[in-house]
């Protein structure tokens, strides 16, 4: 409930965000044109991201006789978690890692890598897979195109009022448009409200990481094997990291990047040790 919680204040303060730096710099038609684009753009992602992601990893569909196993486990989480089987794909890279994608849980897709099953046990598997079907029956896709699409918008409002400050032209009339203190605040506008944006967005995808590892955990009642998996995918992709398109890399359950990012804050991962405490306190505590 905590981190569905924090999803719906950090998706309220990119909307104030959106509201106060188009009402700044752009006025109800700069924030109309933003708002259009950044919806037309981020649209085609939601119901295209799915064949996109899978075609840049290589993905191929499995079938049950290639991995009876593997079918066997998705159906029993998804029964479990009360949504439709999510199709299963197998990525052809030895490093451990997985991800879903779908719009809705009827489009559900489950991606995992060649290596997974090699490195986990079969409840470890299962909590793996059950993470990604929590991701697919909280809709996280739709969440993550939700922030896209206002931080996008936030995007295009202080490029506008950049071209705008360039070219002498700004929303309000001449005698405000040259006062400094109108500048000043369109100059911070432009350089902090896009950064604390993305901020925020990045804020999202880590609450939904553990939204996803909590549903998961509770789904095959064992959160103990999630948290192990955790932590040997997390070793794995440090020691050998997947060349992914960086776009995609907040879909999969472990950062497959080389992750020398110095900041918390930039990170589309929550830190492994605080997810398997997490999990760890659920087990603790029976849940």
């Amino acid at each position: 409930m905590f981190n569905i919680l924090k999803t719906f204040i950090f998706l309220a303060l990119l909307s104030i965000l959106f509201i106060v730096v188009g009402n700044l710099i752009g006025g109800k038609p700069g924030m109309t044109v933003a708002l259009f684009m950044a919806l037309f753009m981020n649209l085609i992602a939601y119901f295209f991201s799915d064949k996109i992601v899978l075609a840049t990893t290589g993905a191929i569909p499995v079938e049950r006789d290639k991995e009876p196993e593997l079918h066997n486990i998705v159906e029993d989480v998804a029964r479990r978690a009360g949504i439709p089987k999510p199709k299963i794909y197998i990525i052809p890279v030895e490093t451990p890692n997985a991800f879903a994608t779908g719009r809705n849980p009827k489009n559900g897709v489950i991606a995992v890598t060649a290596g997974l099953k090699k490195l986990l046990s079969h409840e470890e598997l299962k909590g793996v897979i059950a993470h990604e079907i929590a991701h697919i029956k909280n809709r996280d896709i739709l969440i993550s195109t939700i922030a896209a699409v206002l931080v996008g918008a936030i995007t295009y409002l202080a490029y506008m009022a950049q071209w705008a400050l360039m070219f002498g032209g700004f929303k309000r009339d001449d005698e405000e448009s040259s006062n400094p203190l109108g500048i000043i605040a369109t100059l911070i506008a432009i350089i902090i409200v896009p950064i604390a944006a993305t901020l925020i967005q990045l804020a999202i995808s880590r609450s939904r990481e553990y939204l996803a590892d909590e549903t998961g955990a509770k789904t095959i009642k064992n959160p103990i094997a999630l948290a192990k998996a955790l932590e040997k995918l997390e070793n794995w992709n440090r020691a050998y990291p997947i060349d992914v398109n960086p776009a995609h890399a907040q879909m999969y359950i472990v950062n497959p990047l080389s992750s020398k990012s110095i900041f918390k804050l930039l990170s589309t991962h929550p830190p492994i040790e605080e997810r398997v405490a997490k999990l760890m306190k659920m087990a603790k505590e029976g849940i």
